[in-house]
């Protein structure tokens, strides 16, 4: 299983970029081009134009903006609970931001295809379909679950936010190996599972 990125939306979106996001959305008021928002965020932007994408015998992703090219990059999602296809930052290995896709849609299908798929190995979360066990014991939960990946055993440190709600219903747990897994909807589980959940919310 995949080692987890950023655990939650609010901790995923870096300051520049909520700030970018706001002087978007007052762009039209004062005329600011999308050039003026850039410098001012210090955010480059990714476009079919200035980046070529590339994937390489080891199945890695190499990608070439304004003729420099960085291997071995990776696809960080700014909202990764509610939208993975837009405000998709590149960085090296370093979590150095190379620039920032705006939607997966600005890019031809083959490459958006090829990012899309990049997005699905770093932030795979299984979906928890059923808790089937969950026993506490000295500062650590053991979970037995069955979920979308099959049959999961795992273990979750008590406290530091490793299973928190992420919208109304929805629960992301975060294991001591740093995978993730999801209850889409606790309305949707028995009042058994919730009562063994809740002890470790």
């Amino acid at each position: 299983m995949t080692s987890a990125g950023a655990i939650t939306e609010a901790e995923d979106v870096p300051k520049e970029r909520t700030k970018a996001e706001s002087m978007e959305k007052e762009k039209e008021k004062d005329g600011r081009t999308e050039n003026d928002l850039a410098e001012a965020a210090k955010i480059r932007y990714l476009t079919p134009d200035n980046t070529t994408f590339r994937r390489t015998e080891g199945q890695m992703l190499n990608v070439t903006v304004d003729g420099e090219e960085f291997q071995g990059v990776y696809v960080h999602c700014s909202f990764p609970h509610t939208n993975k296809r837009i405000y998709l930052s590149i960085r090296t290995f370093e979590n150095k931001e190379i620039g920032m896709i705006r939607k997966l849609e600005d890019f031809p299908a083959d490459i958006a295809d090829l990012l899309e798929e990049q997005v699905k190995i770093r932030y795979f979360a299984p979906e928890i379909i059923r808790v089937v066990k969950i026993r506490e014991e000295f500062g650590y939960s053991y979970w037995e679950t069955e979920t979308t990946a099959g049959v999961c055993r795992f273990t979750v440190r008590s406290g530091g936010s490793n299973v928190k709600l992420i919208g109304d219903n929805r629960l992301l747990v975060l294991d001591v190996d740093g995978n993730r897994f999801v209850i889409p909807d606790l309305e949707q589980i028995s009042d058994k599972e919730y009562r063994m959940v809740e002890m470790c919310m």
